[in-house]
């Protein structure tokens, strides 16, 4: 993701999702489960998370994957969690597929490469 200059303050559930690698009903779930996790929502009711949000989601993902706490333990460690001041630090969505497999840089920027000079080649035989 590029950044313009511009820091986002929201993220949808979508953009959370693929920042932490977690699935949506996951996310959804852990609401429930976590009083600490509460995001905002807007006014069509869609979740709102902001950066905040995100490093307890990943605090919350790294004690029950990670640590292998148990949802009631990770509720306990969490009573004395105190989150990072916002350091305003932009956050990047991950792009690899669902898979799990790295696509690497230098290949996905030839295959956009190779589509752009098909497109190309492709309008002057239209034009």
């Amino acid at each position: 993701m590029k950044s313009l200059g511009i820091k986002k303050l929201y993220y949808s559930i979508s953009e959370v999702s693929k920042i932490t690698d977690l699935e949506q009903y996951v996310l959804r779930y852990w609401e429930s489960e976590f009083d600490e996790l509460k995001p905002a929502k807007n006014r069509a009711g869609n979740r709102i998370y902001t950066n905040r949000d995100i490093k307890l989601i990943l605090y919350i993902k790294k004690l029950l994957r990670d640590e292998r706490y148990t949802i009631e333990g990770a509720k306990q460690v969490l009573k004395n969690y105190t989150p990072d001041v916002d350091s305003g630090e932009q956050l990047e969505l991950i792009d690899a597929p669902k898979t799990g497999a790295k696509i690497k840089d230098e290949t996905l920027r030839s295959d956009m490469v190779e589509v752009k000079t098909f497109l190309e080649d492709l309008l002057k035989k239209l034009g």
